[in-house]
């Protein structure tokens, strides 16, 4: 029997990392998978929330099967399958005074309604399922397989606030966070029975494996530069220290530098067409002042492996900021 799942979450804005997980858990799990958008508050629903979590499920590569389907859009159905309970069931809320239906009965009938056979979601839901199971019952429907799993945690062990770095995919994604980094650590949490820390550590050590395992041309792009500046890119921990080593070389500061010996020997080597690496062993042989050959480059005195830098400019260029 094909294993049925919803990710349902509210138009909140950018997805909490832990509704993230839920959403790699349950594509995981599911060979099918119904995307929700459980809108039924309208005091919690934020304009553009909905998109946001549309760009953050295609940024992470979630693929669903049917939806978006917005359960404000299905209250008559929720009412028609609901009459028999009436407004409350076991002193639980069931329809509002404008005759709107809360979230636990809108829930459950689009459950029935989809065919879901399993709810995947995180342990906060859990105090829900024994009411869900007899809303199920009384309907006359079977209730699904509940599956609950831990939640996403700050370092203090306290729920993860959104605002909190790494709280939200979006807050990632600003920080240069390939998706691939960030889809991998919550592929890595799997199914978690307990709650589990969040470790930036490890988010940004799997960005830095996926920044070295895409070509020239595919980190180039990402970034938006030229890919005669890839080799710059190559020490960058994120997208973000990619684009900033990028402007380096491609939106240099001007600075003074006085250090005619380096720029002289320097000169030499360049015309010689030694590669970058031999010009940097070369200049430390003779003792060259390497800083200020980054200087007359970047016009910063930190950043990419000068090798880098060196190989990312023309020889023309090269000079020309020799002379600059």
């Amino acid at each position: 029997m094909p294993v049925r799942v919803r990710f349902a979450p509210s138009p909140t804005g950018s997805l909490h990392l832990g509704n993230a997980l839920s959403a790699v858990v349950n594509r995981r799990l599911g060979d099918w998978m119904l995307l929700r958008i459980d809108d039924t508050d309208p005091a919690r629903n934020l304009p553009g929330g909905e998109e946001a979590i549309l760009r953050d499920l295609e940024w992470l590569g979630i693929a669903w099967n049917e939806g978006p389907v917005r359960q404000s859009e299905r209250a008559e159905r929720h009412r028609e399958i609901g009459a028999p309970l009436g407004d409350r069931f076991e002193g639980l809320t069931l329809l509002r005074e404008d005759g709107s239906p809360t979230y636990h009965l809108a829930s459950v009938v689009d459950d029935i309604d989809f065919g879901i056979t399993h709810v995947v979601r995180g342990n906060d839901h859990r105090p829900n399922e024994p009411l869900h199971r007899r809303l199920f019952q009384a309907l006359g429907a079977t209730p699904p397989e509940f599956v609950h799993h831990g939640l996403i945690l700050g370092p203090d062990g306290r729920k993860l606030a959104k605002r909190a770095p790494g709280g939200s995919v979006a807050s990632l994604r600003d920080e240069g966070i390939p998706a691939e980094a960030v889809r991998a650590y919550l592929e890595e949490l799997g199914l978690p029975r307990h709650d589990v820390h969040l470790d930036l550590t490890r988010v940004r050590r799997l960005s830095t494996e996926t920044l070295a395992s895409l070509s020239d041309e595919e980190l180039a792009a990402r970034v938006g530069v030229p890919v005669s500046v890839a080799p710059v890119l190559r020490g960058a921990r994120d997208l973000a220290e990619a684009r900033a080593y990028a402007d380096l070389v491609l939106e240099p500061t001007a600075v003074e530098v006085d250090s005619p010996e380096t720029f002289a020997r320097f000169r030499e080597l360049v015309e010689a067409g030694l590669e970058p690496r031999a010009v940097v062993r070369e200049l430390k042989a003779v003792g060259g002042d390497l800083k200020a050959v980054r200087l007359a480059l970047t016009g910063k005195d930190r950043g990419p492996e000068l090798a880098a830098v060196i190989a990312a400019l023309s020889r023309d260029e090269l000079l020309s900021r020799l002379e600059r």
